[in-house]
């Protein structure tokens, strides 16, 4: 479903991102092979809350943390960490700094989708890309740095997409580990819904139209259990952390999403943190 949303906004006219791997996936896949990768073939455009609403989400999320990486990246960050990588092609689309090391995390089966479909359109990644085949509520620390993670350089961490699905306790733990992996001028950005949504919420119009566009309850994925207050754990361990909505970075990059009543949206934040020079 990201991936087609990427794809979709490739093609829109005033597109914040192009992702031309993207549509591949989706064309892959054989559930997905009739969903729309181009805007002209979104059914009702923007007044369609999956492919026009939730799609210009994905689009806009993905735009603001390829910048944020890129940033990292620049400013000495060696090496990205993308946790729960599952379809991204940042390796392969970004132009990342001469010498900079992409470590994807994800389970076996998702990597090797993805090992196959990019083999099968001889995609090459425009930096060093190590994928690394873990669960994340098990044991990854120790695979990545086997895979070549330096603990003692900064880096750039990513949790675009995965605490929503994590159980509780293994979002702590995985907090807690990039806390101690991360080197002092390292970052790290991740997304979180600040609170539950309401049943009204979620019988609303996005996760309805997913479910009778795609056959996907979107809502029985997440994770039942409260969540942790992430944002909290990062200062706890001497981060410090921006927390803001989708809503300041739409306006500022014209991607015309804006609060409306019953807002699927209305809940999720995007955390920015980052573990200053002088911390131990």
């Amino acid at each position: 479903m990201v991936a087609a949303a990427r794809a979709i906004e490739a093609t829109r006219p005033d597109s914040l991102v192009h992702d031309g791997f993207a549509r591949h996936f989706v064309h892959a896949a054989a559930p997905s092979g009739t969903w729309p990768v181009c805007w002209a073939d979104v059914a009702g455009g923007e007044t369609n809350p999956l492919w026009g609403r939730l799609g210009r989400y994905f689009g806009l999320r993905t735009r603001v943390l390829d910048d944020f990486l890129l940033a990292a990246a620049r400013a000495g960050a060696g090496q990205i960490v993308l946790l729960g990588a599952g379809l991204d092609t940042r390796a392969f689309r970004l132009g990342w700094p001469p010498g900079c090391r992409i470590f994807e995390l994800d389970r076996p089966e998702v990597l090797a989708f993805k090992r196959d479909t990019l083999d099968g359109i001889a995609a090459a990644p425009a930096a060093a890309r190590v994928p690394v085949a873990v669960d994340l509520c098990e044991d990854w620390a120790g695979p990545l740095c086997q895979a070549g993670f330096a603990p003692d350089r900064p880096a750039g961490w990513l949790a675009e997409g995965l605490f929503l699905y994590l159980p509780a306790n293994a979002e702590r733990q995985l907090v807690e580990t990039v806390g101690r992996l991360a080197a002092p001028g390292s970052a790290c950005a991740f997304e979180a819904k600040f609170w539950h949504e309401t049943a009204a919420v979620r019988s609303g119009p996005v996760y309805r139209s997913a479910r009778e566009q795609i056959g996907v309850d979107l809502t029985a994925l997440f994770d039942a259990e409260p969540r942790p207050d992430s944002a909290a754990a990062f200062r706890a361990l001497g981060w410090s952390t921006s927390v803001r909505t989708p809503f300041e970075f739409s306006a500022r990059l014209g991607a015309g999403l804006a609060p409306v009543p019953g807002d699927a949206l209305a809940s999720n934040r995007w955390v920015f943190a980052a573990k200053e020079v002088n911390q131990p």
